[in-house]
């Protein structure tokens, strides 16, 4: 095996796709840890902000 290159190559096409997926998997999970955030701070009311420390 002198000289090849071990793994699959991916078409230029394969590529942007690839990193579209990942783009919109990462941006999907961002969102879905926005939400689950700002779900949070609605349940615990507007309360939370003034409660003696």
């Amino acid at each position: 095996m002198t000289g090849e290159e071990k793994g699959i190559k991916l078409t230029e096409e394969q590529a942007k796709r690839r990193r579209a997926r990942s783009v919109a998997i990462a941006l999907t999970l961002g969102a879905l840890v926005l939400l689950f955030y700002v779900v949070t701070i609605v349940k615990m009311g507007p309360q939370i902000m003034s409660r003696p420390l």
